[in-house]
């Protein structure tokens, strides 16, 4: 569950560079 959390945390934090990146 923890792991799964972590996981999904990681991925958004890249999102989120990724988007501002892009801007």
């Amino acid at each position: 569950m923890n792991k799964h959390k972590k996981a999904f945390t990681l991925v958004e934090l890249i999102v989120v560079i990724t988007i501002l990146a892009i801007l």
